[in-house]
């Protein structure tokens, strides 16, 4: 029984994925917030406090709950992407992707030959897919996205070019980088209209070149607003927001009345 048979068909059938996003270093709460309501999971070790070793042992709990595992790895760490991969996540985001060399090889970690030259060490992936060594090998490639992130003035000029190297699977916006980048250092704007802008021609740029978009969002609203817009994955808020807001409601309601 295929636990992810294919993450990529459920990013493209049509209901933008809505997933949960975690960086408290216990693999526990991405378990937890797997086995709710969300599409998928993404653990974030970028610039949460989540490290490799608990990012690890969350890939089965999350599996378990019968939703896909992502992680967004450490700026140019490209190497982790692959153990990921062996370990069964179903993508793997990549940040600060500012040259077409970075793009080719973040891809080249993420895709067996003849697209990259991540080599042969499947152990979690052959068990969560319930395919044999042959058949994994044949199908890898498809079964996994490669995000590139875009987040600066940069990879926005280049947009058509790193969507164009082979391997790299779609793009994901940091929308909060993207408005300091956009702004000149001067705010963080997630929502302005600059930066709503250069979404829009990301993702006119990404459906002409039948790629995937995903986006992370501050809140559940502005979540809402993305995927409305046409990504195909919205990542919501993180595991601390969700933690402090969930604490605040219930404060509130506690000191009523």
């Amino acid at each position: 029984m295929l636990t992810n048979p294919s993450f990529p068909d459920l990013l493209k059938a049509g209901t933008p994925l809505l997933t949960a996003w975690c960086g408290i270093p216990d693999p526990s709460i991405p378990g937890l917030l797997a086995r709710e309501e969300f599409d998928a999971v993404v653990m974030d070790m970028q610039h949460g406090s989540i490290d490799f070793a608990a990012a690890l042992r969350a890939v089965p709990l999350i599996a378990a709950a019968g939703k896909p595992a992502l992680v967004r790895i450490p700026v140019g760490e490209f190497a982790t992407a692959s153990r990921f991969m062996d370990a069964g996540v179903s993508g793997v985001i990549a940040p600060m992707i500012n040259t077409v060399d970075d793009a080719r090889l973040f891809a080249s970690f993420m895709k067996f030959p003849p697209v990259g030259q991540r080599s042969w060490g499947a152990y979690g992936a052959l068990s969560l897919s319930g395919l044999d060594a042959a058949d994994y090998l044949r199908q890898a490639n498809d079964l996994t996205v490669s995000f590139a992130m875009v987040e600066t003035r940069e990879a926005l000029a280049i947009l058509d070019e790193i969507l164009n190297v082979p391997g790299i699977d779609g793009v994901f916006i940091g929308p909060a980088d993207l408005s300091i980048a956009l702004s000149g250092g001067r705010s963080v704007d997630p929502a302005s209209p600059e930066v709503d802008k250069a979404l829009d021609h990301v993702l006119a740029r990404v459906k002409a070149a039948g790629k995937l978009a995903g986006i992370y969002a501050p809140s559940g609203a502005r979540a809402g607003e993305l995927a409305r817009k046409g990504f195909n994955m919205v990542s919501i808020g993180s595991d601390t927001a969700m933690l402090r807001a969930g604490a605040q409601a219930s404060l509130v309601a506690a000191q009523q009345g």
